[in-house]
């Protein structure tokens, strides 16, 4: 079944800017969340918009989050367990921001063994500062996003970080495959999948967000992982571009499909980000 929403976005405090987050879309998003009274599971946590949405809400009070990026995974840890030393640490990098000290803090994230603080104030200090709040890697596994053009960027908060602190004071944070991430869920239980995009084109990728891509075969495993979860009576809500090869996956299952129009955050050229491209919400209930 397919249906069309529009789309709205309600602001929520998180401290990264992630591109591909789901910032814009956070009202359709809760609106399909259902009520459940068990745990929340986000495979694909990325910088957490819907998780924060609904902890604010008080929606997920038990969660398990993960990442398959273990700097991100890094990063929530300090936020969660060391928000005091994680600003005394991004108040340095703030002070000496330029273009120069830019390269000079990413050639430190990627060579350097840093300690999770500083792992943790480079990585939001970068994610602030960088060509649209993108995290992409070459094939060595280094972060490779140039500067942006931003004449005072808002690099970080401090009473937003301790905010993020407090909610994610009881979460459960992993590091690895979706899979994983999701083995310990059962019925009454809810997972929001945000995966990496299937891209719109063939030439539409941007290499990588990790050293491991993640193909159509990934998509696909995700597919079986979804209808895995609804036999066994979890319900969950995933979430893509809309492309006939991805619906085509969840086609037949007697799952919901909805539409939603999203801006395009992210071109080659700068004159088509005005434009919108269909997003899916893909749910089982």
């Amino acid at each position: 079944m397919k249906k069309n929403v529009s789309a709205g976005a309600r602001a929520v405090p998180r401290f990264l800017k992630w591109a591909g987050g789901k910032g814009q879309l956070l009202g359709p998003i809760m609106a399909a969340v259902p009520e459940f009274a068990g745990t929340y599971f986000e495979p694909f946590v990325g910088g957490g918009a819907v998780f924060f949405g609904l902890a604010l809400a008080g929606r997920a009070r038990q969660s398990v989050l993960n990442d398959a990026n273990p700097y991100l995974v890094t990063t929530y840890w300090v936020v969660r367990d060391r928000p005091r030393e994680l600003v005394e640490a991004l108040e340095v990098l703030k002070a000496a921001h330029g273009k120069d000290n830019y390269y000079e803090a990413r050639r430190r994230f990627n060579e350097e063994p840093l300690t999770d603080v500083g792992r943790a104030a480079h990585l939001i200090y970068l994610n602030k500062t960088c060509y649209n709040g993108l995290y992409r890697v070459n094939s060595r596994g280094g972060f490779n996003v140039p500067v942006g053009t931003y004449a005072n960027p808002k690099i970080f908060d401090a009473d937003q970080i301790m905010a993020c602190s407090a909610v994610l004071r009881d979460v459960r944070m992993m590091c690895g495959d979706f899979e994983a991430a999701v083995s310990g869920a059962k019925a009454g239980d809810f997972v929001y999948f945000d995966p990496p995009y299937v891209p719109l084109t063939k030439t539409a990728n941007f290499t990588s967000y990790a050293k491991d891509d993640f193909g159509f075969d990934d998509q696909i495993r995700l597919a079986e992982t979804a209808r895995r979860l609804h036999t066994a009576g979890v319900r969950f809500l995933l979430s893509n571009h809309a492309t006939p090869e991805l619906e085509e996956l969840y086609a037949g299952q007697g799952f919901t499909i909805e539409h939603v129009p999203a801006r395009r955050m992210i071109t080659r050229d700068g004159a088509s980000r005005s434009d919108t491209v269909d997003e899916v919400l893909i749910r089982n209930y």
